[in-house]
């Protein structure tokens, strides 16, 4: 059993204990400090997320800014069209330009997720890495 230390401390008694069962001493320092490591990348990726959504958000709000303009235009300009058939080509080609703008809004808006995405993971794998090393390091010094 443990010997009860002359100021008989909590933390003197299991220190005393696990020196007597010969166990490994555990650095807490070190291990506050991986903690505040893993809690700092955290804090980083969440504002790398946080920056793509508000990032993705601003675009979403341009887009619609933007169609809602052209719908607008498209409007206005059927009032003053002429025949049928100018009516059909005004429509045709407001279509056209509304498929290849969501093509290329739906585009633009996968590269700011993927941005986003990427630098969150970068941002964790390097943590991950820098963790690898440090119980490397612990592992050679016990050696």
């Amino acid at each position: 059993m443990a010997k009860k230390t002359d100021n008989g401390s909590f933390i003197d008694m299991f220190k005393s204990f696990g020196e007597e069962l010969k166990m490994p001493s555990v650095d807490v320092d070190k291990i506050i400090e991986h903690h505040r490591k893993n809690l700092e990348t955290l804090e980083k990726t969440a504002k790398a997320a946080t920056a793509g959504a508000s990032s993705l958000m601003d675009k979403q709000r341009r887009i619609l800014e933007e169609t809602l303009r052209e719908v607008s235009d498209m409007a206005q300009d059927f009032r003053a069209s002429g025949g049928p058939q100018e009516l059909m080509s005004k429509q045709a080609d407001f279509a056209r330009r509304s498929f290849e703008t969501a093509v290329k809004n739906a585009s633009e808006m996968a590269d700011v997720v993927r941005k986003s995405s990427t630098e969150t993971i970068e941002i964790l794998r390097d943590r991950i890495k820098e963790a690898m090393e440090e119980i490397r390091e612990g592992m050679e010094r016990k050696k």
